[in-house]
């Protein structure tokens, strides 16, 4: 029960045990003054008309006519004139008529007053005892419109009580509203803080919560940056802090197999020549400072794009992968002017060579192929030159030009050539979480995936309507069907207002199918346009829509900050997924990662399965759901 609503009890309550006493001794008391009164004037008025008949001639005919003329003027009960024995000689009396009040207030409030006596003498002799009682209606009258006019005033005061009493209890209670928000917040695993409030009271609980709320977040902070840590121990090369040859293989695994805008991308390989005869001539020391170097240049490069990774294969080679770029000569033009700065840093180094291969990959391809063609590349660079770059790419894009690309998308939109795959994702009983939606397109005489033609829907602006169309065919068949299904939103729709707009309003005519969209985005494009991703959150958070992050991994020790969002699940990426069962530093980093998640309230699910002991492996380390090609409803 509310706060207001008590109040008002309350003040019913004492009202009522108010207006009880004060009616009772009210009421008492004008009872017994009013009896008082009555009595006075029946003694005054029969003392009146017993002097009045003691001085007239007492003739039988005349006393009649002057009780009557009384009685009728004077309000009375009854008039009795009697003789000295006892017999009546006139008597006048009226036992009805109204009361002035009702029955049952006449009857709980009883009002009798003594009857007035007066002696009527003739001369000398007593002629008879006159008995005179007025009548009490008006009595009652006066007592009831006195206990009405007190009911009226205090049901005014209890009105006009509990009015005041609400507006000031809302007043001092206002702050309790962002405690009881910041109770529900806390108890959904957001731990947020909130401003103290003036109210005393408030304030020390606001204050303890939020103490609990910074000390939690602090933990979770610290734990994010631990796992951080434990990550780069695990995955990354102690000299140079990029990544190892291990999880670096597992990254192009990832990319081959993704199914978005990034699914095309170069690989790039660089070598650092005659390593051997440069740690002589140099020494360890400038060795290593030489390979520092070339490795913050690479960092560099791959600060500056979302979704670029790079890597230390051995001793003497190493790999960028660049995930999304849209042409192999725009990604190794700038690098090799970096890498000839580079060489002319250290021109007293002779022997320093660096040649560079490239290749472009596709979604689909073997590793074993792309990196096949990356290492002629590079075996024909160094055959080339010292500073030799070659690009080994043996196959040309569907369509010549832009223009083409643009006639082809839109036109497979004018046609509804839209459609979706479905691909499960299963929690750790095996039951169905949802199905994963990529999208197909039809485009050149076949369905397509998304890695074909996303990169280019990229470049020409038009993945918002990409994904508009994705929205409204997961939404019809989520009403046909009733299955939940998991839809992949870009980077580019997140920072398109009008495509926010629109999702909002398509997500809101359809209430119920709402309900059973899981709308993901992923990590790198959240955590590059938080106010965004904020702004969409907030938006689609009433409509019941779940929302999460996918490719989760590098950037994990920010995905905390976003906590108050209400995400529901993070997707791990699945390049921390592949061969976890035999890798240790993986494991311990994803069995972190499911600890932290948990603790506010996110669910972990896989992505890339491909076989049983990597599943195997995933639950028990924690996660809660897993997809990927090793994952079938019927397990």
């Amino acid at each position: 029960m509310s706060l207001i609503k008590q109040l008002w009890i309350a003040i019913a309550l004492v009202m009522s045990l108010a207006f009880g006493g004060s009616l009772l001794v009210s009421t008492l008391g004008a009872r017994h003054y009013l009896a008082q009164q009555l009595y006075v004037k029946n003694v005054d008025n029969a003392t009146s008309l017993a002097l009045s008949l003691s001085q007239m001639s007492k003739d039988p005919v005349t006393v009649e006519l002057l009780i009557a003329a009384q009685f009728d003027a004077g309000h009375y009960r009854m008039i009795r004139l009697t003789d000295p024995a006892g017999a009546v000689i006139v008597e006048r009396a009226n036992g009805g008529g109204a009361l002035g009040a009702p029955e049952w207030f006449a009857a709980l409030v009883p009002v009798s007053a003594a009857a007035g006596v007066a002696q009527v003498q003739d001369g000398w002799n007593q002629y008879g005892t006159l008995t005179l009682e007025s009548h009490s209606r008006y009595a009652y009258e006066s007592l009831w419109r006195a206990t009405l006019q007190l009911l009226g005033w205090f049901l005014g005061a209890a009105v006009l009580t509990g009015v005041l009493g609400t507006v000031l209890l809302r007043h001092i209670t206002r702050p309790l509203g962002r405690v009881v928000a910041q109770a529900e917040a806390i108890g959904g695993r957001r731990f947020v803080t909130t401003d103290e409030p003036s109210t005393t009271e408030f304030r020390s609980v606001v204050r303890a919560m939020n103490t609990l709320s910074a000390r939690v977040r602090g933990m979770l902070a610290e734990e994010s940056q631990r796992l951080e840590q434990l990550r780069r121990q695990s995955q990354h090369d102690e000299l140079t802090g990029l990544l190892g040859r291990r999880q670096f293989l597992n990254q192009l695994d990832a990319a081959l197999s993704r199914d978005d805008a990034a699914a095309t991308g170069t690989l790039v390989i660089v070598r650092v020549g005659e390593l051997a005869a440069l740690n002589l001539a140099l020494g360890r020391p400038r060795t290593d400072a030489l390979l520092c170097e070339l490795a913050a240049l690479l960092q560099a490069h791959i600060d500056a794009q979302p979704d670029w990774e790079g890597a230390r294969l051995n001793g003497s080679d190493f790999a960028l992968l660049a995930c999304g770029s849209s042409a192999t000569a725009a990604v190794v033009a700038p690098l090799r002017a970096a890498l000839d700065a580079l060489a002319e840093r250290w021109h007293d180094c002779a022997l320093l060579r660096l040649p560079m291969g490239a290749t472009r990959y596709r979604n689909g391809e073997a590793r074993a192929q792309v990196l096949a063609r990356a290492d002629g590349a590079l075996a024909g660079a160094e055959q080339a030159g010292d500073r030799a770059v070659q690009i080994n790419d043996d196959a040309a894009p569907a369509h010549a030009d832009l223009a083409e690309w643009r006639s082809s998308l839109e036109e497979a939109l004018r046609d509804d050539g839209v459609s979706l795959a479905l691909y499960p994702a299963l929690n750790a009983a095996g039951a169905l979480l949802h199905h994963e939606a990529p999208m197909r397109l039809r485009l050149d005489g076949g369905w397509q995936n998304a890695g074909y033609f996303m990169p280019w829907a990229a470049r020409l602006g038009l993945t918002s309507r990409l994904d508009a169309a994705v929205v409204r065919a997961a939404l019809a068949r989520i009403a046909s069907t009733g299955e939940a299904l998991g839809i992949n939103l870009s980077v580019d729709s997140l920072r398109d207002a009008a495509f926010r707009s629109e999702l909002f309003a398509t997500l809101q005519g359809q209430p119920a199918a709402a309900r059973q969209l899981w709308i993901e985005l992923p990590e790198h494009g959240v955590l590059r346009n938080l106010a965004e991703f904020r702004a969409l959150c907030v938006a689609l958070r009433p409509l019941g829509c779940r929302l999460g992050i996918e490719h989760v991994g590098r950037g994990f020790s920010r995905i905390g900050d976003l906590h108050e969002l209400g995400l529901d699940y993070l997707k791990l990426d699945a390049s921390m997924v592949r061969d976890i069962d035999q890798d240790g530093g993986n494991q311990n980093f994803v069995r972190g990662l499911c600890v932290v998640a948990h603790a506010i309230g996110l669910t972990v699910i896989a992505e890339g399965v491909c076989n049983a002991a990597e599943r195997r492996t995933l639950a028990e380390l924690g996660l809660d759901g897993f997809t990927g090609p090793g994952i079938r409803v019927a397990e």
